[in-house]
């Protein structure tokens, strides 16, 4: 990894959170002898998000590997106009680094990446040499979206997490967090993200908190 551009993206990181152990890198720099890698925009970093941050890191200390989380900046749906960023790239580092994963790699999504194949992303991630990868069921990658989560499985051992519900039944989804807030419900788009536990809580129980129910926004 290049040193300085690892600072640069960690640069601006609340106190508040321990990222110290955190390693920062762009897309490419990084390559590993084995890892359990996560992979998504992790837009807002939500409760669903969370989950597969908090299955990422377990399965990776049951392992003796190092947890990977992969993620875009701007996330693609923003990137093509069909949202806004619910949070910004240095308060998504935060957020996921609270979580304590060994690498955090953030790939600029621009006009040169928006062209990568799926081969292209599967070469990159073997870079990583992931003993495991865990994505949403909803995950997709490469040019046109080519890529899905069952490609995946066809060229490392992929674990796919159903989705994180709301007590009503509803998926917590980026977009759904934005449809409250237009919506003026700042409270419960707040409930999805859960980030008044987390803030909260002592760093040992931070992870768990991904696991806490959500009572029907």
């Amino acid at each position: 990894m290049s040193k300085g551009l690892g600072k640069d993206l960690g640069k601006g990181l609340g106190k508040r959170f321990d990222n110290a152990a955190v390693a920062f890198h762009r897309n490419g720099e990084l390559a590993l002898d084995g890892c359990v890698v996560t992979i998504g925009a992790f837009d807002g970093v939500h409760r669903g998000h969370q989950e597969l941050l908090r299955q990422t890191i377990a399965a990776a200390q049951r392992r003796g590997v190092p947890a990977v989380v992969y993620t875009f900046d701007p996330p693609p749906k923003v990137y093509f106009g069909q949202a806004e960023a619910l949070i910004s790239l240095g308060e998504k580092l935060e957020r996921i680094a609270t979580f304590a994963p060994d690498h955090i790699v953030v790939a600029d999504f621009n006009q040169i990446y928006v062209r990568r194949t799926a081969a292209d992303f599967l070469a990159e991630l073997q870079l990583l040499q992931p003993r495991e990868v865990i994505v949403g069921e909803d995950f997709r990658f490469g040019s046109c979206k080519g890529g899905t989560a069952q490609l995946l499985r066809q060229h490392f051992d992929t674990r796919i997490l159903p989705p994180v519900r709301c007590g009503n039944g509803e998926i917590v989804s980026s977009s759904r967090i934005r449809s409250l807030r237009r919506s003026g419900l700042a409270a419960a788009a707040s409930a999805l993200e859960n980030w008044r536990d987390i803030v909260t809580a002592s760093p040992a129980n931070r992870p768990s908190l991904a696991q806490l129910e959500v009572i029907n926004p």
